[in-house]
């Protein structure tokens, strides 16, 4: 039998684990170790033994990707506190509403009825309707006057206020259209009561120079949220391509799902869009559908849409026939045909207008005019700028008559006097369509401009200039612009010198002609002053780099030249503070467009708005047709019913007379009351503004109490200003200097009126700030 190989059976006998208990055998310690105590060293983290260690640039690279933060896999995430969804987490199927109606400062546009808990149990939950709420990112920079326009044209295109789905915004310019309108295209993008999008596409509608700036106002507002398909250049097979892929996308989340086109593109690809369902469409400066009857107005009728949405600062610019295009591209037939509103309402309004109308007529013309508003209110929201006083600077607007100097009166009588100049107003008499009659105002209007711009018609003797060259300075010379042959230049010279040298403000100069903004561009090198010009040849994507570079407070540009048919629209100028409105347009909206460049959201020094005229001339009846215009306007839209008739049709049609020797011819024709022997004895009334008709506004004969120094010392010095028109935006008038000299003003006239044997004169304290030292004006030229 085989042994057992352990160590135990190996040899039994002697075995060799001698084990000893340690117990047995326990060492004692010595006094002297009991006297060391034992050393005690801090406990070492592990990770510090790592860092020590050596690493390798991969090694380094792989940490620092490991130790950024955790991102959302999704762009331009924002996180929405207190939502009710979260990433990662299945959507419940209880409906909600995508924004909390209860949260602060939420917009609610839609509440849908309240259920009972029965009702919520027997109904379909896939029918039950939620709330429309507005996004907090916008919500929350909403201004109270944007919320009320939001929830307005909401319930427009939506079709709560009517049976339509049109709407206008007849917001003047500065009040904030623009955002708006991309808060309401983002909410129906998003949202409705059926917890689905209202719409998946919108077309944005604007004038050239505005498709980047909307793209812009998009990506400022939603913070990349939205994706815009700008169409500004490019290849016509590119276009194409765009147009196409858009127009067909049917699907509910489109990635570009906002076209923003110009007019003139849109009408050249209208077949490409009109094909498919539109959501929306919103036209932007929507006074270029004026006329129903051109190529951009039919090819925008033709769009498969019933949601439009116009914006337009000035729905009325010349007649109702012009306001009644408008209305019916918001919402068709709600007034009729063309025929029919004519019958109803234009012409017992327009006959009720005239200062010669009889009383019937003018309260039938009130009946319409209730009539039409009542219907008109029902889609059309309008808000003046008086708003913006709360959030903006004070500006004050002035509109000067500036005397012609000799020159240009001589050439102006002698083209008055010219026999075919006459032929021709005879021809316009007798109704007959005369294109040189339109020439010859053009030529009027240069005239008052400055000599040199129509010198080249003197030397080809064309019509009213036959005999004209003898007027002419022997040596003239159109190279280098003389500022003293014209009027309005001497007064523009002197007052950008006076500007330029006391302050550092920047100004804007507006011009209807670009050979105007040539001399501009002469006097500017002459001076020596830096400056930008924006006209019809500037590319679209340059015109954005020149007026941010312009808005530069740190970039020394003192002038920014525009042509108000190039840039009169959209533009913001707010690093300026002051223009000149150097020649009146035809058309008031086209002069308040360009005005509104610099008084603005974002503006924050008092602006000053200086439009000039040429005393008694053309320029002065054209600013009283303005007048009649805003008149107009102010009735059907404002609902103000002025009972001040100042201008008659024989008046506005008078305009190849010249007045020489007055102040001004608009002061004449208004009749004021207010002013005795052409001096003011009593303020305007205290709810006047800028806004209100120039009646209402302070009449000046001399440099005393101008709200502008720059004005007054340009006044003394050149001697070419004969009467001023000014006033401030609404606000605390009374506290102004401006009515503190005009009481001033009017007391002195008092006293002298009622003393005038007695030659005691009034005493004055010294210490009184509003104290002049007395002048003497005898030396003055228009001194009587």
């Amino acid at each position: 039998m085989r042994r057992s190989l352990a160590p135990s059976q190996k040899n039994p006998s002697k075995s060799t684990l001698n084990f000893v208990t340690p117990f047995i055998n326990k060492r004692k310690r010595t006094s002297e170790q009991q006297k060391v105590q034992p050393q005690r060293f801090p406990l070492t983290p592990r990770q510090s033994q790592l860092v020590s260690l050596p690493q390798t640039e991969y090694e380094r690279l792989i940490a620092k990707v490991l130790s950024q933060p955790f991102k959302v896999p999704i762009a331009n995430y924002v996180p929405e506190y207190h939502a009710n969804r979260s990433l990662g987490v299945r959507r419940a199927t209880v409906r909600k509403a995508l924004h909390d109606p209860f949260a602060c400062n939420a917009l609610v546009l839609y509440t849908p009825p309240t259920y009972t808990e029965h009702e919520r149990v027997t109904m379909d939950p896939s029918k039950m309707l939620v709330h429309v709420v507005v996004d907090p990112i916008l919500s929350n920079i909403l201004r109270p006057h944007q919320r009320e326009g939001v929830k307005f044209m909401y319930e427009c295109v939506e079709g709560k206020r009517g049976a339509f789905n049109g709407c206008i915004m007849a917001d003047e310019m500065g009040l904030g259209k623009t955002l708006q309108c991309v808060t309401l295209t983002w909410t129906l993008l998003r949202q409705s009561p059926d917890c689905k999008p209202t719409i998946s596409k919108a077309i944005i509608v604007c004038p050239s120079s505005l498709v980047k700036n909307w793209e812009k106002e998009f990506h400022k507002w939603l913070q990349g949220r939205l994706h815009c398909l700008p169409m500004e250049g490019g290849s016509k097979e590119d276009n194409i391509r765009a147009l196409e892929q858009f127009a067909y996308n049917t699907s509910q989340r489109c990635g570009t799902p906002v076209l923003v086109i110009s007019y003139e593109t849109f009408r050249i690809y209208a077949d490409i869009l009109c094909r498919n369902e539109i959501g929306m469409v919103i036209c932007d400066e929507g006074h270029r559908l004026k006329n129903s009857d051109n190529l951009t107005y039919q090819a925008l009728m033709r769009l498969k849409t019933k949601r439009r949405v116009l914006l337009s600062g000035t729905p009325i610019q010349n007649d109702l026939t012009e306001y009644f295009s408008l209305v019916n591209f918001a919402n068709p037939e709600m007034l009729g045909t063309a025929a029919e509103f004519k019958r109803n309402f234009e012409n017992a309004i327009l006959r009720g207008q005239n200062a010669d109308s009889s009383d019937k007529e003018r309260q039938r013309a009130v009946e319409k005019t209730q009539e039409l508003i009542g219907l008109v209110n029902q889609c059309i929201i309008r808000r003046t700028n008086q708003i913006l006083t709360k959030y903006l600077p004070v500006k004050f607007e002035m509109v000067i008559c500036a005397k012609m100097t000799p020159l240009q009166e001589a050439l102006y009588v002698n083209f008055l006097k010219s026999d075919k100049v006459r032929k021709n107003l005879q021809d316009c008499n007798e109704k007959t369509t005369s294109l040189t009659a339109l020439a010859d105002i053009t030529n009027l209007k240069k005239l008052c401009s400055h000599p040199d711009l129509i010198y080249d018609k003197v030397l080809a003797r064309e019509n009213g200039f036959e005999n004209a060259q003898t007027i002419f300075p022997t040596n003239h010379n159109t190279k280098e612009i003389n500022p003293e042959l014209s009027g309005k230049f001497m007064l523009l010279d002197f007052m950008l010198a006076t500007i330029r040298t006391n302050s550092d403000d920047k100004v804007v100069l507006i011009s209807n002609y670009t050979q105007t903004l040539d001399l501009f561009e002469q006097l500017a090198r002459k001076r020596k002053y830096p400056f930008v010009r924006l006209d019809g040849t500037m590319s679209i994507k340059k015109r954005n780099k020149v007026v941010e570079r312009f808005n530069d407070p740190a970039v020394d540009c003192f002038l920014f030249m525009l042509s108000s048919k190039a840039g009169g629209c959209g533009l913001n100028l707010i690093g300026a503070n002051r223009l000149f409105m150097f020649d009146p347009d035809w058309n008031p909206a086209n002069d308040e467009q360009a005005m509104a460049r610099i008084w603005r959201d974002g503006q924050k020094k008092p602006c000053f708005i200086y439009r000039l005229v040429a005393t008694g001339s053309i320029e002065e009846k054209i600013l009283q047709r303005q007048t009649h215009k805003k008149s107009l306007s102010s009735t059907i839209i404002d609902n103000n019913e002025s009972e001040e008739k100042h201008f008659t049709r024989d008046d506005l049609k008078d305009l190849f007379r010249y007045e020489p020797g007055i102040l001004s011819d608009t002061h004449n024709k208004l009749k004021c009351k207010r002013c005795i022997n052409n001096i003011q004895s009593e303020p305007p009334p205290e709810n006047s503004d800028c806004t209100s008709h120039l009646s209402q506004w302070y009449h000046c004969s001399n440099n005393r109490g101008l709200p502008d120094s720059n004005l007054a010392e340009a006044w003394r010095t050149s001697k070419c200003i004969s009467f001023v028109f000014h006033h401030r935006s609404q606000g605390e008038v009374k506290a102004t200097s401006v009515d503190v000299a005009a009481k001033r003003e009017a007391e002195a006239l008092d006293v002298e009126s009622n003393c005038k044997k007695s030659k005691k004169s009034r005493r004055i304290s010294s210490e009184d700030e509003d104290y002049d030292e007395p002048q003497d004006d005898s030396k003055d030229s228009d001194f009587e």
